[in-house]
């Protein structure tokens, strides 16, 4: 069970009554996103309140009226999964940090600075998202907010998002070992085993990547890869 003074409310409105149980915040979104399995993990009492505040319970008969169960944690789970859940102030500043850094990690791994051909590094694009004083929504998906964070920081960071089409050939003592690797990087548009055992394969990557897959296929064939761009998008 939860610390009954570290808990907050969940709530839910049936049939116009109000119920409400106490809940530790973070277990419960967790609960409510399939991260948590043990409901008793979550609640920091079994009892099913119509006010938590003036500690007014809901008699049994309301309860099976509505949620055709007495069961505390059966009623629990629905009042999480669908229900309300009281955020604290150290929950909407973690989500809003995590959002914050899924945002600067998409701009990172997929645009590059047009002036150099290289990628920004995350601190970069930290620090002028904070100097464009931009807005991120913790409740917004990340991928839906790029375009609002570029427009804002465009003036500020010169940013262009490109795909990068790369053709390497691969020795034939490290193609094995290479390929593996070459498929979980990114999907292949072209592979090709050459007479003399060596591999040529052609993948699109967010031109943000390229450094990184250039430095990994140099690492797993001591430099010995030829690496090449063919296109750009």
């Amino acid at each position: 069970m939860v610390n009954i003074d570290e808990a907050v409310t969940a709530k839910i409105t049936k049939q116009g009554i109000k119920f409400e149980i106490l809940v530790d915040c973070d277990k419960a979104m967790q609960f409510r996103e399939g991260k948590l399995k043990d409901i008793s993990d979550v609640l920091a009492t079994n009892e099913i309140f119509k006010d938590v505040k003036k500690g007014l319970l809901a008699s049994e008969h309301e309860l099976q009226n509505i949620f055709k169960t007495t069961n505390p944690e059966d009623i629990s789970k629905e009042i999480i999964k669908h229900g309300e859940i009281q955020v604290t102030a150290e929950y909407k500043n973690k989500e809003h940090e995590q959002k914050k850094k899924r945002i600067i990690d998409i701009i990172r791994t997929n645009a590059i600075n047009p002036q150099t051909g290289l990628p920004h590094p995350a601190e970069r694009i930290k620090n002028a998202i904070e100097q464009a004083k931009v807005h991120i929504d913790e409740h917004r998906k990340a991928e839906e907010q790029i375009q609002d964070v570029l427009k804002k920081i465009n003036p500020i960071l010169p940013i262009k998002f490109e795909v990068r089409k790369i053709e390497t050939i691969v020795p034939a003592h490290y193609a094995s070992h290479a390929y593996s690797f070459l498929k979980q990087f990114s999907k292949l548009s072209k592979e090709e085993w050459l007479g003399d055992g060596s591999l040529l394969a052609v993948l699109e990557i967010p031109a943000g990547l390229q450094e990184e897959f250039e430095n990994s296929i140099n690492s797993l064939t001591h430099g010995e890869a030829e690496i090449k761009i063919i296109n750009l998008k």
